[in-house]
């Protein structure tokens, strides 16, 4: 018997009571809930997903191909997003050396990339989900008007193409025709408000 699934859209700025009671430490989603226990943040979300569904593994079954995978995942969303997110929210004046910064991250990622099929998998991965947030920086950018993913970066370029034509992704995300007008008022609200 298939496991229902529920998705709750969630008011980022007005966090629910689920979302509190779920997620008390950290406060944020995403938030999976399995047989009434939640976990919570992304990459642990994605581990778990992994070791309960086996079926379609995120990660590798190698050992070192897994520890791999898991170091790319962790640096994404250690270093490379919160410098993504200090472009988007820093003053105009502040914004070049927080380009700089995530160009560094850029360029990192673009020499792991180098020569291999979406992080050394024919299909989606645990990175690759991951580094989803390509397509949400490509986004911001546009909201913003700067170039952060230029064409310095080819690989990791191709990388946020294929993830944005993936249809799982295209499924959970609104067009960007949409997310660009929603982004240049939150992020020119936030930005202007420092």
């Amino acid at each position: 018997m298939a496991e229902e699934v529920k998705l709750f859209e969630e008011d980022l700025y007005n966090k629910s009571p689920a979302v509190l009671k779920y997620n008390p430490v950290h406060k944020k989603v995403p938030v999976l809930v399995h047989n009434g226990k939640p976990v919570a943040e992304s990459l642990v979300i994605l581990e778990y997903i992994d070791e309960t569904w086996k079926h379609s593994p995120f990660l590798p079954t190698d050992p070192y191909e897994k520890a791999k995978a898991r170091f790319w995942a962790r640096f994404i969303d250690e270093k490379f997003w919160p410098a993504a997110k200090k472009v988007m929210m820093s003053r105009e004046r502040e914004r070049e050396e927080a380009i700089e910064e995530a160009q560094q991250h850029l360029k990192t990622l673009e020499s792991e990339l180098k020569e291999k099929k979406i992080f050394g998998r024919e299909s989606l991965g645990f990175v690759d989900i991951a580094a989803h947030l390509l397509v949400w920086l490509v986004v911001a950018q546009e909201a913003l008007g700067v170039e952060i993913l230029t064409e310095k970066f080819p690989a990791v370029h191709e990388l946020y193409q294929r993830l944005a034509d993936e249809a799982v992704f295209k499924e959970c995300m609104p067009p960007k025709e949409q997310l660009i007008p929603y982004l240049k008022v939150r992020l020119g609200a936030s930005t202007a408000s420092k």
